[in-house]
């Protein structure tokens, strides 16, 4: 099944069932009103949200509609909890070699994860307001997993059992504000302002054979102004979704609608590009011995797309645009 929220001027808005091909919409809240409504009891209502979706994807649906981003939130516009990982570690490799950074004792074996602030999510088209260019505005590419209720102690051999959808992101990050944050070791706060998220969250078995070992085999396309970024692929994780739910609950159950994402997606094949200006900025110092590509400027834009093996829309494409916004901006 494809789902996606449309506003309707609520805070959490009211949950859609969205064709294959991403063209008709309908209204699914009779059934369950909120996304979150439906990871709260997704066996009882994924069952009855099946036969609609199929009745979709044959245009036999009463009231279906053209789908039309701009009148979509974020999938989930807010979450009990949002942990980030960082999982492509040829990222982190590269940003140690460029920084002189100290390897970080055991990232090959425990997965690196911080919780973030899930209570703002932006949708596909919303604008990313934020107070200042000087904070080093970057936008970075991942892929995320939505959970139902997830046991303490759950295994990574049954953690997959929990994963109920797939989503794509931009995790917006605030590169000038970061380094601070990470010494402290108390995690990120100012440099991690609101994600954004693409139009559609999927449920696993329509990514097909691309969805393998917990982990999304596709080439996530990121342009910046128009021009090609990046296309790296989402199957180099060092470690998969599984590994990381099992990290998450080693210690605590994990509510449903915990959201799990798994870092910039990242390739040790440089020709790929790369889904976040910091790890190209990262090239440069090596190869350059300084960055010679600058972070965002208030009205660049960016845009994310994973397509199918088939080559068919599957999440939809984030598309932003940088504004300065906040008090007294706002």
């Amino acid at each position: 099944m494809k789902l996606a929220t449309l506003n309707d001027g609520s805070r959490d808005g009211r949950l859609l069932l969205v064709s294959r091909d991403l063209s008709q919409a309908l209204d699914a809240s009779a059934i369950a009103p909120t996304l979150q409504a439906a990871l709260d009891d997704w066996t009882r209502l994924e069952a009855a949200l099946q036969p609609l979706y199929r009745r979709l994807n044959a245009g036999d649906a009463a009231g279906a509609f053209p789908l039309c981003a701009e009148d979509l939130l974020a999938p989930l516009p807010r979450a009990w909890q949002w942990l980030d990982g960082s999982c492509f570690l040829s990222h982190g490799a590269l940003m140690q070699k460029a920084f002189n950074l100290d390897p970080i004792d055991g990232a090959e074996r425990i997965p690196l994860m911080y919780q973030g602030a899930g209570d703002d999510f932006l949708g596909p088209r919303a604008d990313i307001a934020l107070p200042s260019e000087a904070h080093g505005i970057d936008f970075e590419g991942e892929f995320a997993v939505l959970l139902d209720e997830v046991p303490m102690g759950c295994p990574a051999d049954q953690a997959l059992a929990h994963v109920r959808l797939v989503l794509q992101l931009n995790d917006v990050s605030l590169r000038a504000l970061a380094p601070r944050e990470m010494l402290t070791g108390f995690g990120f706060l100012q440099a991690k302002p609101s994600s954004s998220f693409a139009p559609v969250a999927v449920t696993p078995d329509e990514l097909g054979e691309a969805w393998r070992d917990g982990r999304v085999h596709l080439p996530l396309n990121v342009a910046w102004n128009g021009a090609w970024f990046g296309h790296p692929h989402g199957g180099a994780m060092h470690f998969g979704f599984h590994q990381l739910i099992a990290h998450a609950a080693m210690t605590r159950r994990l509510s449903a609608g915990t959201l799990i994402g798994s870092g910039t997606v990242s390739n040790a094949d440089r020709s790929v590009g790369s889904a976040c200006i910091a790890e190209r900025r990262a090239i440069e110092i090596i190869a350059h011995g300084e960055a010679r590509t600058g972070f965002m400027r208030f009205g660049d834009r960016v845009r994310m797309e994973a397509l199918g093996l088939d080559g068919q829309p599957l999440f939809g494409a984030i598309e932003q645009r940088v504004v300065q916004g906040g008090w007294p901006c706002a």
